[in-house]
């Protein structure tokens, strides 16, 4: 098969590993890219987000399959533009991306499918969402109703903290993202994310992971795209699983269906899980970045297979095969992030470092200039590992992170230390 991922952050680099893997993988493309994509496979300048632009490249390069990556383009209806030319895609319609384009759409399909979430408010003025935080008081969460790449999240604690987030959302901080606002209760318990595969009418579970979102160790601090990840995910029983997949999931797959819209691609459901019981935080329609990392080191080639059995809707018939291991991933990340930083610093250290079933050094954030990797983004390595245990998985990745050699970066050095 030809294959096109579109993308060019940490996730796309393990998809493309792991696609690689796969002997059914007779030509990878990734667009764009990144210094590290472009080891393994050809890297090509594409607008992603353009979906005539990237059928007629498809076309030209007879590819027999596309990965989405990104939420952006799943948006843009690059999904509907490549299936109306013919192609197998793998990534939901833009009808189904709403839940994730939308908090507010979400909400609308959990009180039709009375899935379990948080409390909320939906507003497009400030002065409305700011009496409503005052009636309920703080802690409180404020999300822009829009896709704000991981970061249109504030946890108040104060009632003042709520209202300047309020200001900050509708006076542009994250553009059109913040034009309406969502406003929850705040739900205690623990999260972990959920990941499920759907072809329209079948649903299979193909993972849990949990990500360290804030960039401080002890989580604290502002929230970030997410600073490290494991998997599996110990609070994720096969119970609570199970208890997410017939309260949340499927009635909310049976409501898009229902409504006319079925979704088909991956499914990230992030719950908040307490007392055994698990809630919906929000939903994704991709892989998480950094957690699609830790699933792709442990499923490896099979991820491939499962995905094109999804794009073809076969899912009825498959399996995963899990083994018995833990895989954890650390970010290493600009100095400043998420705040400003500096672009263009040079990553030495890579050229020596194992590349195996065990251990990958995913590039999220990288270009090639001059011979050298220099750090193009935010988040710009993703230092990954697998092991029998999380502790061997730990080691392994930090191992990892100590042979690069990057004074202008940083890293948490406590990712997984709830199950740890």
């Amino acid at each position: 098969m030809n294959i096109l991922i579109l993308g060019g952050g940490g996730r796309e680099h393990a998809l493309a590993w792991a696609v690689m893997q796969n002997p059914k993988c007779d030509k990878l493309i990734v667009a764009p890219g990144n210094a590290g994509i472009a080891q393994i496979a050809e890297c090509a300048a594409l607008d992603t987000e353009d979906g005539g632009a990237v059928t007629e490249f498809a076309g030209e390069h007879a590819i027999d399959l596309v990965i989405v990556g990104p939420e952006a383009p799943l948006a843009a209806g690059v999904a509907d533009r490549l299936r109306e030319a013919g192609f197998l895609v793998f990534g939901p319609s833009q009808a189904a991306a709403e839940l994730e384009a939308s908090k507010s759409f979400t909400k609308a399909i959990c009180d039709a499918a009375h899935a379990p979430t948080a409390a909320y408010g939906h507003f497009t003025d400030a002065e409305a969402a700011k009496a409503y935080v005052r009636a309920q008081g703080a802690p409180i969460v404020v999300k822009a109703d829009g896709l704000a790449a991981g970061k249109g999240v504030i946890i108040a604690e104060t009632v003042d903290e709520a209202c300047a987030a309020i200001d900050d959302m509708f006076g542009g901080a994250f553009g059109g993202a913040g034009a309406e606002v969502v406003i929850e209760e705040f739900m205690t318990g623990e999260e972990a994310s959920f990941f499920v595969l759907v072809d329209g009418e079948d649903v299979l579970p193909i993972g849990t992971a949990q990500d360290h979102k804030r960039v401080g160790e002890g989580d604290t601090g502002p929230n970030t795209g997410g600073m490290g990840a494991y998997s599996p995910a110990p609070v994720l029983t096969d119970e609570i699983a199970q208890k997410a997949l017939d309260r949340i999931v499927k009635p909310t797959m049976a409501e898009m269906a229902r409504r006319g819209t079925p979704y088909s691609g991956v499914l990230y459901a992030g719950l908040m899980i307490e007392n055994g019981e698990p809630r919906l935080v929000e939903y994704n329609v991709r892989f998480g970045d950094p957690e699609c990392q830790v699933l792709m080191m442990r499923l490896g080639a099979q991820a491939l297979d499962l995905i094109h059995a999804c794009a073809e809707g076969r899912l009825a018939d498959a399996r995963v095969d899990w083994a018995e291991d833990h895989a954890m991933t650390v970010v290493l990340a600009a100095e400043g992030y998420p705040g400003s930083y500096r672009k263009g610093t040079v990553i030495g250290g890579l050229d020596g470092l194992p590349e195996d079933s065990f251990h990958q050094m995913f590039h999220a954030g990288t270009a090639q200039q001059d011979g050298k990797v220099v750090a193009t983004g935010g988040r710009v390595l993703n230092a990954t590992a697998r092991g029998a245990t999380l502790a061997e998985a730990a080691e392994r990745a930090y191992a990892l992170v100590d042979a690069v050699d990057w004074p202008e970066g940083f890293c948490r050095r406590d990712i997984g230390w709830r199950a740890l």
